[in-house]
C-alpha cells in the first residue's frame, strides 16, 4: 500500500482565512437566533394567533344530540317518538376501495354500487353524508366490514306508529329532527330539547385524540300529550277512507270534538300519507284540508240563522213561514226548495232544509246582527288553535252586504268556513249557548270549561231539538241516526264554485251534528268533497260516515246508551236544498 502524505497536498497545505471560519461561526449563531427569535414569536407574542389556527384544524366541537320528546295521544299511547339511528360518512380519500365490500357497503345502504362510487369519487372532500339516519341493524353489519374512512355517527329518527290514519295531526320531523308538519311543527320548542356538546381534538383522519373543555350533556325535549284518541282517530279514518272511496270522492275530513271540554278527539283527512316514507309527497297530501281549507258549507248554517232569529226574538220555534211555491225571487236572483213545502214551522225549515224558509227568516234579522253573530261564533277568525296553517275563513263585513248576500247566507253560500271551524261552532249549541275554547292539548282532568255565551240556554236547547227533527224520521239526515244513541244535526249539499260561477255537477256533502242529543259528549262534522258515483246530498253521503264515528266514539269514551236499539229511519232519502 502506497503511503499517501495529506501533508504535502498544495490544496491543504494552503492556509485558510480568518474571517471564512468567523463568517461560518457567525452565520450558525445567526441562525440560532433566527430559530430562537421564531420560537419566542410562536411561543409568545403570536401564541394566540397560532393557538386559534391549531383550534381551525384540529378542535372540533360535537354537538351532542338530544332525544325529541315524544308526543302521545290522550291515554298515553304513542303517536310519535324517537329511535336511535346511526347515520353513515366517510372520508373519500381514506376509504378501502375493495370492490367486494364496496358491493357490500351498497348493498346495505340501499343505493346503487355507481351511486356510492360517485359519492367517494371527490378525494378532496374530508366529509360526505352517504346515509341518514339507517337502522341499528343496518349500522352493526357496516361496522363489521371494517371499511377505512367510512364512519358513523349517533342521531335519531322520528317513528310514527299511527301511520296514515294520524298522519295530519301528528305531522312528521325532517332528517334534522327539526318539525315541519302538524303537532311536531306546533309544539317545537317543548319537543326539540337542546343538544349538547363537546370540545375535542382530531387528527387528520377525524379520529378523536383528545378531549378538551367541559363537556356541555344534551337536555331532552319534553314529552306533549295530545288530546286526541288514536282509537277515535283511527276509526275515523278508516270510515272516512271507505266512504270517500266508495263514492268515487275527491276527498274528505272528519272532525271529533269533545262536546263539554273542546278537546279535539279526532282528526282525520284521507287521502292521507305515510309520515315514515315521503319520497313523493306533494303539498296537496301535506295540507290538512279540515283545519286549513275553507269552502261554502251550505246547509250546515241553517241551524245558527234560526238561533241567530230565536235570540233576536223574532221567531220562536212555532213560527208559520210561507215557503210555497218553493222559490223566492230576490232582485235579479230567483232561490228555490227542492220541493214546494207549503207552509212550515221554523223547526220545520231545519228539518226539511227549506232555503226559501231560512231567508225568509234572516229577513228579519239586521245584516249587523248577523254578521256580529257569526264572529261569535268564530266565522271570519283564525282559531284559536295550536296548528299550523288554520284558515280564518271569510265573512265580509256587514256593511257591504246587499240583499241577496245576506238570503245567501243564511243558508251557507256568500261565506266560508273551514271543518274544524264548523264543528267548533255547534258547541253553542251543545254547551247550551257557549261557544267553548278547542284544544289539541289533553285538558287536565277536572277543568272547568266557561266559554263566552252567544245564545241563552232555552235557544240552544231548542235548536238542538230541531237538529234531532232534522236527523230523524221526515228529515234530511236520517242516515245519521245511530244504534242506542240519540242524535241531531244538519246535513250539507253545497254547489262548488267554479270562477264567479257554481258548477252545476260538482258538489261538497256535509254533516254537522252532536250526541246524545239532550247531553251531548261529541260534536263530529264530516266533509265529502266531490262525490261521483251518483249519490252526492249530505244526509246520503256524509251522514253514515257520522253515524258510525259517533256510534264508536260513544262507546269508546264509555258513554251509556239513551234510546231504544233501533234507530227509525225512513226507507226513501229526502233530498235538501242547496
Amino acid at each position: 500500500m502506497r503511503d499517501i502524505r495529506y501533508t504535502s497536498s498544495p490544496l491543504l497545505a494552503s492556509k485558510t482565512p480568518v474571517w471564512r471560519s468567523k463568517f461560518i461561526v457567525a452565520m450558525l449563531a445567526l441562525a440560532f437566533l433566527v430559530l430562537i427569535g421564531r420560537a419566542a414569536y410562536v411561543q409568545v407574542f403570536g401564541n394566540a394567533f397560532f393557538q386559534r389556527q391549531g383550534q381551525v384544524r384540529f378542535a372540533r366541537t360535537l354537538e351532542l344530540p338530544a332525544s325529541r320528546g315524544r308526543i302521545l295521544d290522550r291515554n298515553g299511547l304513542l303517536l310519535a317518538s324517537s329511535v336511535v339511528a346511526p347515520s353513515i360518512w366517510a372520508i373519500p380519500e381514506d376509504v378501502d376501495r375493495d370492490p367486494a365490500r364496496l358491493r357490500e357497503l351498497a348493498r346495505l345502504l340501499g343505493m346503487p354500487l355507481a351511486e356510492l362510487n360517485k359519492k367517494l369519487s371527490d378525494e378532496d372532500k374530508t366529509f360526505v353524508w352517504l346515509k341518514r339516519q339507517v337502522d341499528e341493524s343496518v349500522a352493526r353489519q357496516i361496522a363489521e366490514l371494517k371499511l377505512a374512512g367510512i364512519y358513523q355517527r349517533k342521531e335519531y329518527k322520528r317513528k310514527y306508529p299511527e301511520g296514515e290514519a294520524a298522519a295530519h295531526v301528528v305531522g312528521f320531523a325532517n332528517v334534522e329532527n327539526q318539525g315541519q308538519e302538524g303537532a311536531e311543527l306546533s309544539f317545537e320548542k317543548r319537543l326539540a330539547g337542546r343538544a349538547g356538546s363537546r370540545r375535542v381534538i382530531k387528527d387528520r383522519l377525524g379520529r378523536v385524540v383528545e378531549a378538551v373543555g367541559e363537556e356541555v350533556p344534551p337536555v331532552d325535549g319534553q314529552d306533549v300529550q295530545l288530546s286526541i284518541d288514536s282509537k277515535v282517530q283511527f276509526f275515523a279514518y278508516q270510515k272516512l277512507r271507505d266512504a270517500v272511496t266508495s263514492n268515487k270522492a275527491r276527498s274528505g275530513s272528519v272532525v271529533v270534538l269533545d262536546a263539554q271540554t273542546g278537546e279535539v278527539l279526532a282528526l282525520a283527512n284521507y287521502p292521507s300519507y305515510s309520515p315514515d316514507n315521503r319520497r313523493h309527497l306533494s303539498g296537496a297530501q301535506l295540507r290538512n284540508i279540515a283545519v286549513t281549507d275553507t269552502f261554502e258549507p251550505g246547509s250546515t248554517m241553517k241551524p245558527v240563522t234560526v238561533a241567530m232569529a230565536l235570540e233576536a226574538g223574532k221567531v220562536t220555534p212555532q213560527t208559520l213561514i210561507a215557503t210555497a211555491p218553493g222559490s223566492y225571487k230576490l232582485d235579479k236572483f230567483t232561490i228555490r226548495d227542492t220541493h214546494n213545502y207549503g207552509t212550515l214551522t221554523v223547526e220545520g225549515v231545519v228539518q226539511k232544509s227549506s232555503n226559501v224558509g231560512s231567508l225568509k227568516i234572516a229577513q228579519r234579522l239586521s245584516a249587523q246582527e248577523m254578521w256580529e253573530t257569526y264572529t261569535a261564533l268564530g266565522y271570519g277568525r283564525k282559531p284559536e288553535l295550536a296548528f299550523p296553517g288554520a284558515a280564518a275563513g271569510r265573512v265580509r263585513h256587514w256593511k257591504s252586504w246587499r240583499p241577496v248576500e245576506q238570503a245567501t247566507m243564511s243558508y251557507g253560500y256568500g261565506l266560508s268556513a273551514s271543518l274544524f271551524q264548523m264543528a267548533h261552532s255547534y258547541t253553542a249549541f251543545s254547551h247550551d249557548g257557549r261557544v267553548i275554547p278547542a284544544t289539541l292539548l289533553k285538558a287536565p282532568e277536572g277543568a272547568s270549561v266557561e266559554g263566552v255565551r252567544v245564545f241563552s240556554e232555552k235557544n240552544a236547547r231548542a235548536v238542538r231539538k230541531m237538529l234531532a227533527l232534522a236527523a230523524g224520521p221526515g228529515g234530511t239526515g236520517q242516515r245519521a241516526q245511530t244504534v242506542g244513541y240519540s242524535v241531531g244535526g244538519k246535513s250539507g249539499t253545497a254547489r262548488k264554485q267554479v270562477g264567479k260561477g257554481y258548477a252545476s255537477n260538482r258538489y261538497r256533502a256535509w254533516f254537522t251534528g252532536m250526541a246524545p242529543i239532550e247531553q251531548p259528549r261529541v260534536i263530529v262534522a264530516v266533509m265529502i268533497d266531490e262525490p261521483s258515483n251518483g249519490v252526492y246530498y249530505g244526509g246520503a253521503v256524509a251522514a253514515p260516515v257520522f253515524s258510525e264515528v259517533v256510534q264508536q266514539t260513544l262507546r269508546i269514551m264509555g258513554v251509556q246508551p239513551d234510546m231504544a236499539v233501533k234507530p227509525a229511519i225512513v226507507a226513501e232519502q229526502v233530498e235538501e236544498s242547496f
